[in-house]
Parts: structure tokens; C-alpha cells; sequence
């Protein structure tokens, strides 16, 4: 699914440093700063409860933030959330300003639906090799995931890049469509490349 418009009313911020951006999250708002089309850096600020709320709507930060400034309207993606280690809390976003009739790169993850006949029925083991896929298109046109259904796959199977099926609006980049996504294969092989990778420990005391 497409993004929908996600609207953050955003004021500009004119203090910097550590001890004005603490001040702003005692006050329940966030610091952050978007990287301008044009090159420059915008400081803003807006509330925290509102983007700790958008958030929890999407489970990555694949998603268009239309910042209104002051009556200025800025479609601008996130590209880097910082939170608090010990509590969670976003505590720093950078921003970076795009345009909706032009193609971004981005990174989209890749998960895996449905139960495999042949884990289900035969016992073997479903492997995820390919967890992530880079793509170009239109950021009305980004998505939090690609899926691709594994039930089908039997020991031995294994889907490409090229199951992914992706519509017109994708283009894959810096991928191979004949990469493998992912494979079921059988205990018996599980076993021994786990003792092969044990053979190739050093063992520990060695001089």
C-alpha cells in the first residue's frame, strides 16, 4: 500500500546544542532538521506525542511527512530517527526535503508470509536470504514492506528477486532479479553447514 498524507505541523527552532534541545524535549517536543533540496538545513521543532503517534501507524520509517512550517509545506522523508537508548523516546529526527514527481532510491524491507509445505509437511528449515531490496520510485509510491508467499516452496525450492513481482512503479537497483529471496532446505543440510562452521572456528587456547 502507497503512502497516504501524513501532515506534522513544524515550528523553526533557532537555539542549537545540547542544552536547548533538552529544554525542547522537557517540553514535550522533538528537535530535528531537514535537509533542504536546495542544499541548506532547516532547525525545526514539533510535538513529540504527535510523531511518537505516527509511529506506532507504521512499523519502518518508509513514510512521506508533509511538514507544514509556518504555512510553508515541505514533503520531506525521514531518513535517520534517533531515540533515547534506555527509554525508547525519539529524541532527534533528520529530515530530507523531496520532490513528489521525483524518483528516490530507498531500501525496502522484504518479509515472508505463509507456512511452506515443506517445513510444514517434510520437516525442512524456511532460510530468509534476502531480507531487504533497493528500489527507485516515486515517494507516493513507497511502501513499509514487499511480501512474498512461501507456502508453496518445497525443500529444495527457492524464490528470486524476480517473485517479488513488483508493479511498473519499482525499479530493483543494485540487485540481481535472479538473487535468491529465500529457500527451504533440509535438516540434514542445516546440520552440516552448522559443522562446517564449527570446523572453521579457531579452536580456543591456541597459540
Amino acid at each position: 500500500m502507497a503512502n497516504e498524507e501524513i501532515k506534522l505541523k513544524a515550528e523553526l527552532r533557532v537555539a542549537e546544542g545540547s542544552n536547548a534541545a533538552g529544554r525542547l524535549r522537557r517540553a514535550g517536543m522533538i528537535p530535528a532538521a531537514v535537509n533542504r533540496s536546495g542544499g541548506d538545513t532547516t532547525l525545526v521543532k514539533f510535538d513529540a506525542h504527535t510523531f511518537e503517534g505516527l509511529l506506532r501507524q507504521h512499523t519502518s520509517e518508509h513514510f512521506i511527512v508533509t511538514l507544514d512550517l509556518d504555512g510553508e509545506v515541505i514533503p520531506a522523508l525521514p531518513r535517520e530517527v534517533q531515540r533515547n537508548v534506555i527509554t525508547g523516546n525519539t529524541i532527534h529526527v533528520d529530515f530530507i526535503e523531496v520532490s513528489l514527481t521525483e524518483k528516490i532510491t530507498i531500501t525496502i524491507p522484504v518479509e515472508l508470509l505463509g507456512d511452506p509445505v515443506g517445513v510444514r509437511v517434510n520437516g525442512g528449515i524456511l532460510e530468509h536470504l534476502l531480507r531487504e531490496v533497493e528500489v527507485e520510485c516515486l515517494p507516493a509510491d513507497m511502501v513499509e514492506r514487499f511480501t512474498i508467499d512461501t507456502s508453496e516452496l518445497e525443500i529444495g525450492d527457492v524464490l528470486y528477486v524476480s517473485d517479488l513481482k513488483l508493479s511498473n512503479a519499482y525499479t530493483v537497483v543494485n540487485t540481481s532479479e535472479d538473487q535468491a529471496v529465500a529457500t527451504v532446505v533440509s535438516p540434514v543440510e542445516e546440520s552440516e553447514e552448522d559443522q562446517d562452521a564449527e570446523a572453521e572456528e579457531p579452536a580456543e587456547g591456541g597459540n
